[in-house]
C-alpha cells in the first residue's frame, strides 16, 4: 500500500515536467532478479532457493513504468524513469516434514527428514519489491530527437544506449514457518533405534520495510517511429544495487536488488 501511494505522490510531484518533456514513455515488460550471492550460508536469496521449493525463476514478473525525456542537444537527453517491481511466493520446505508438538509430546512443532510421513509440510512466504526512481542521460548516436516530432521528419530507426544513478525503494518480508536449523535436536526412533537430527519449527514475521538505497543503471534500445508524434520502443537495462538488511534480517549479508529488465514502450513525441 505504502509504495502505491509512493508512485502517486511521484506522479503528482513529476506530472508537471510533462509539459517540458519532449518525450513521455509508458513501458512494459519482465525485471529478472540477478539474486547473487558472495558468502554461501549468509545470502537470503541462496538460502531462500536451496532450502524452499521455489526457485529464481519464480520471481521473474513483469512490471511498468514510465518516462519523462527532455532533450539536452539533438543527441543529448535527460531522462526520469519510475518503475514498480513486486513478487510474492509461498512454498515448502524440501527434504523436511512437520510433526505437531501435540504429536511428540512437546510444546514445540518439529521438523523431520522426509523419509517419515509427516503431518504438515512447513512453508513460508518470501516477498520482494523494488521501486527503483532513476536519472539518467541518454546518448543517440545519431542525429535524432531534434529532427522528430514537432521538429521535422523522423528517421527509419533510432537506437541509444544510457547510463544513470537512482534511489531504489524497496521491501523484503517472510511471513509463515521457518525450521531453525542452528537448533539440532535428537529423536531416537523406537522402531529403527537410530537417532535422527530433528530441528524446531517455528513463527516468523519477518520485515525489511520502506528501504532506500543509491544504485546504478546503465541501458540501450531502439525506437520504431509509428507515426509522426509516436513511436514503439525495445530497452534492455541493466540495474545494479545492493541494500543493507537491518531490521529483520540481522547478520545477512547486502541483499541483491541488481536485475536485468526487458521492457516494449510507446513514446509520445511533443
Amino acid at each position: 500500500m505504502k509504495k502505491s501511494l509512493v508512485l502517486i505522490l511521484v506522479l503528482i510531484v513529476f506530472a508537471p515536467g510533462s509539459v517540458f518533456s519532449h518525450i513521455i514513455t509508458f513501458k512494459f515488460g519482465p525485471f529478472i532478479p540477478r539474486a547473487q550471492y558472495e558468502v554461501r550460508g549468509d545470502n537470503l536469496w541462496q538460502i531462500e532457493f536451496d532450502q524452499m521449493s521455489f526457485e529464481k525463476d519464480d520471481y521473474i514478473n513483469f512490471n511498468l513504468g514510465f518516462c519523462f525525456e527532455y532533450f539536452l542537444t539533438k543527441r543529448i537527453s535527460l531522462v526520469l524513469s519510475v518503475d514498480r517491481y513486486k513478487r510474492n511466493k509461498s512454498g515448502h520446505y524440501g527434504g523436511y516434514v512437520g510433526y505437531y508438538g501435540t504429536t511428540l509430546g512437546t510444546d514445540d512443532d518439529f521438523a523431520f527428514p522426509d523419509i517419515y510421513g509427516g503431518e504438515f509440510n512447513p512453508r513460508h512466504s518470501f516477498s520482494v519489491s523494488i521501486t527503483p526512481i532513476q536519472v539518467s542521460v541518454k546518448l543517440t548516436p545519431i542525429e535524432r530527437a531534434i529532427s522528430f516530432g514537432s521538429f521535422g521528419q523522423r528517421p527509419k530507426l533510432i537506437p541509444y544506449i544510457g547510463v544513470g544513478i537512482g534511489v531504489y525503494l524497496w521491501n523484503v518480508s517472510l511471513q509463515g514457518e521457518i525450521i531453525d536449523f542452528d537448533n539440532e535436536w535428537t529423536y531416537s526412533d523406537p522402531d529403527t533405534g537410530v537417532d535422527v537430527p530433528i530441528y524446531p519449527i517455528l513463527a516468523a514475521d519477518a520485515h525489511e520495510k520502506n528501504r532506500r538505497t543509491v544504485g546504478y543503471h546503465a541501458f540501450g534500445g531502439l525506437m520504431f517511429p509509428v507515426t509522426r508524434r509516436m513511436t514503439f520502443e525495445l530497452e534492455f537495462k541493466y540495474n545494479l544495487v545492493k541494500g543493507d538488511l537491518k531490521e529483520g534480517f540481522v547478520g545477512f549479508e547486502k541483499f541483491d536488488l541488481s536485475g536485468y529488465q526487458l521492457s516494449v514502450g510507446i513514446n509520445y513525441w511533443f
